[in-house]
């Protein structure tokens, strides 16, 4: 498989650490409110990634950290008359509650920040002894110039950087470029016990705790949001680096940015929408279906037309789904000859073939999605259209699973009118009676009972298997 690698700029072989295993870590949300659409995009694709792993027989460990004590999170806290405690506590429920709509895997290890401050304060105090950070009046900065890679992720030269750098008002640090390890308590704010006097981690520095802590010095891939490279990503190498003397992390991996309408998301212009304002109104699956549709290094456009014609090619997969779920149910022969098993396992082998290369390079699910529908479109043509024998729907419906599952699609649960409906002896009987009629060849009568179920909201569909029904959707 090649993966991007951001430190390089180019496709690379990936090629694990340990045979066989990956670990992974993934930047996960400041818990201060609801997960908006652009924090969707890096859970859905590196969810794919590690569905991928899985499916390609790897032993994954996925790490994915919630930040729980943060500027912002203080700052709602102070807005709503509460500890900053009661705030990442309630978010972190309600990412859960979002993550699971968006089905995405739960990570292995969810760790928090405040449950890993003595993993922080160790490494700031390694920092300090190897001399790459410094303490002022109760701050420890980490001093940029003494790593002389500093600015490799993001490509640019720490010259560059500190053209445009400055000291903001209140910091103490020596240069521009510093950026704080631990910050001195200030009054009402949470605050831990550390050799340097109270207070709290810098943003940072946490994940540099959190990837040593659960999957060692040296990881295989570190992925999040294109915004993260600079200055978030850069300096988690820069301490874990000079703190652990070997390289952090083999392989990054960013996913592009979401535009709202083709213009940048921000809630100065209004077109800022959180994952559960979607979802409330188009539901969780065509949000992710829009995350993995485009290749997740290019922009993806969010849009009202955008999410409807993922709604509708989601009903494309459904009906397949529901389909050979049907045809199975009802197939008239079990077996078929050798040469169709052969020619349908050849046809779906290939279509399996397509969409592992274009997982293979780059995991490129926008083409792996077109080679899916390649197969739905053969299964509709020559699986079920010809009232195919069991053993045939199953290997159709194996292989179309199959493929599904790697990208975390077709989740929800097929509404089973027929379940749930009161009229459902009263259809099933006027289906039953319009079968007779066509059997008959009473074809004025047959069309009357299909007219009358119409009006009950009720659409017929003729197949090999036998009559299908479902209700109109309003």
């Amino acid at each position: 498989m090649k993966l991007y690698n951001t430190l390089t700029r180019q496709k690379e072989e990936f090629i694990p650490l340990e045979e066989g295993k990956v670990k992974i870590y993934a930047c996960g949300p400041t818990v201060y409110n609801y997960i908006h659409i652009g924090n969707a995009r890096p859970l859905c694709v590196f969810d794919v990634l590690r569905r991928y792993f899985i499916f390609s027989g790897y032993n994954v460990t996925f790490v994915q950290n919630f930040t729980d004590i943060d500027d912002k999170i203080i700052n709602k806290a102070n807005e709503m008359g509460v500890e900053s405690i009661e705030v990442s506590e309630k978010f972190i429920e309600e990412y859960k509650k979002d993550a699971k709509g968006l089905n995405i895997m739960t990570a292995d290890v969810h760790p928090k920040v405040t449950e890993n401050i003595d993993e922080i304060i160790s490494i700031i105090e390694t920092l300090i002894e190897k001399g790459y950070a410094y303490e002022v009046e109760g701050d420890v900065y980490f001093s940029t110039n003494k790593f002389e890679e500093y600015g490799k992720l993001s490509h640019q030269p720490l010259e560059e950087l500190e053209a445009g750098a400055r000291i903001s008002v209140g910091e103490k640090k020596a240069e521009p470029m510093d950026f704080a390890l631990w910050k001195a308590a200030k009054p009402g704010e949470p605050a831990w016990d550390s050799p340097w006097g109270k207070g709290r981690p810098g943003w940072h520095i946490e994940c540099s705790a959190m990837a040593r802590k659960y999957l060692g010095q040296t990881i295989d891939i570190h992925c999040g949001g294109q915004d993260l490279i600079f200055p978030h990503h850069e300096n988690e190498i820069a301490q874990s680096e000079c703190c652990n003397g070997v390289p952090f992390a083999r392989y990054w991996l960013h996913n592009g940015y979401i535009n709202v309408d083709n213009v940048k998301m921000s809630k100065s212009l209004g077109n800022f929408f959180t994952v559960r304002d979607v979802a409330e109104k188009y539901g969780y699956e065509p949000i992710r279906y829009l995350m993995i549709s485009s290749h997740y290094r290019s922009p993806i456009n969010y849009s009202k037309e955008a999410i409807e014609q993922c709604t509708a090619a989601l009903s494309r997969l459904y009906n397949c789904r529901e389909n050979l779920d049907f045809a199975i149910e009802n197939a008239e022969t079990e077996k078929s000859d050798e040469a169709k098993i052969s020619e349908v396992k050849a046809a779906l082998n290939e279509y399996r073939q397509k969409f592992i290369d274009s997982m293979e390079d780059d995991f490129n699910t926008a083409d792996a999605l077109g080679a899916l529908f390649e197969m739905v479109r053969y299964i509709n043509k020559e699986v079920l259209a010809v009232g195919a024998a069991k053993d045939v729907l199953n290997l159709a419906s194996d292989a179309f699973k199959e493929l599904c599952d790697i990208l975390g699609l077709l989740y929800e649960k097929a509404e089973k009118a027929a379940d749930t409906d009161p009229l459902i002896d009263t259809i099933n009987a006027m289906i039953e009676e319009r079968t007779q009629a066509r059997k008959e060849k009473n074809w004025a009568k047959a069309d009357e009972i299909r007219n009358k179920l119409r009006e009950m909201g009720i659409v017929l569909e003729d197949t090999p298997q036998g009559v299908k029904w479902h209700k109109v959707q309003e």
